[in-house]
């Protein structure tokens, strides 16, 4: 049985939990070197903190050393090549996002790897909430009064992390449930993106709730909903755009680990293992809620595998119409 999109997101139905490997599943000799972690993004973003999570659990229960290698660039081809093209033994991991193994995919007219041959499933690991964001000077309090206001002056620039990012589909989203006419100004990142809309450079963007938070509660950006399909736990004030106006609408982003094609089974289930019990873990779900991280239910390797072509299928339809091509 696998893990429905939804319970992934926000564990309504409990999810598919590991508590303990297989006995005799995995070879006495694994982990018997180094454990290479490789994070596709810079140092200091939500994806390298939580591969660092992992990689201290996987140490911890594995007796590992778990070295986190940041290879950013190419949209997380970089890194995510990399580890497509290593030895399927366990001992190179990716710690990838939805980006890399689901928008990727029809993003990229020519992907350097297989979002799902390339490589073996082992957890999902969190979902990550955006927001809709703006400029304090915009005269907007509510979503409506948002879409009225863009409807008036339309040409309105958003910022985004780069072209085909989360933050750029999700406006891009919002331009065809709202009905309103935008315009897309990508960044290198998105933090850059949201210090312009705090500057006023631009009016707005949907933006990672995570960081944007404590610039909403300094006044210096107003928050006018999250995308998620209900309120976020660390912030349960803010409405959801679905319930203020956008029936069905929804961005929610993820994070999890695979490791190259054909690793070992055994490999596979014993590092889900560990996974699973971090995420079991009352303080580390707690620290994720604190964060505005979703904590998602622990999967297994093959609920997670299906997710993700799922995951390819859905995010296809919003590239497409939102008609972002990898720059």
């Amino acid at each position: 049985m696998g893990v429905t999109r939804r319970q992934v997101m926000f564990g309504a139905g409990g999810g598919l939990a590991i508590l303990a490997a297989p006995a005799g599943a995995t070879e006495a000799a694994y982990p018997s070197r180094n454990i290479k972690m490789i994070v596709p993004y810079p140092a200091g973003g939500t994806t390298d903190l939580l591969a660092r999570l992992v990689a201290d659990q996987i140490k911890t229960g594995l007796n590992a050393v778990v070295v986190v290698e940041n290879k950013p660039g190419a949209g997380t081809t970089l890194g995510a090549e990399q580890v497509a093209r290593s030895a399927p033994d366990g001992y190179t991991l990716l710690m990838a996002t939805s980006t890399t193994l689901a928008i990727n995919k029809t993003l990229y007219k020519k992907l350097p790897y297989d979002p799902v041959k390339d490589f073996s499933a082992i957890a999902l690991v969190a979902a990550i909430p955006f927001a809709l964001i703006v400029n304090p000077a915009i005269p907007a309090k509510t979503l409506a009064e948002f879409i009225a206001y863009a409807k008036a002056n339309p040409g309105l620039a958003y910022g985004s992390a780069g072209n085909g990012s989360p933050h750029h589909l999700g406006a891009a989203m919002l331009k065809t449930a709202a009905g309103i006419d935008i315009r897309h100004v990508p960044y290198r990142g998105s933090v850059a993106a949201m210090l312009d809309v705090i500057a006023g450079h631009i009016p707005f963007m949907i933006m990672d709730l995570q960081p944007a938070l404590a610039q909403i509660k300094a006044g210096k950006v107003r928050v006018l909903g999250v995308t998620t399909p209900r309120r976020v736990t660390a912030a349960p004030d803010i409405p959801t755009l679905a319930e203020s106006g956008l029936s069905g609408y929804e961005l929610v982003a993820w994070q999890g680990v695979v490791a190259p094609a054909g690793t070992p089974r055994p490999i596979i289930d014993t590092l889900a293992v560990q996974i699973g019990r971090l995420l079991s873990d009352p303080a580390t779900r707690e620290r994720f809620t604190a964060m505005a991280i979703e904590p998602v239910p622990p999967s297994t390797p093959d609920s997670f595998a299906s997710y993700i072509k799922t995951e390819v299928d859905r995010w296809a339809t919003i590239v497409i119409n939102s008609g972002a091509e990898a720059e």
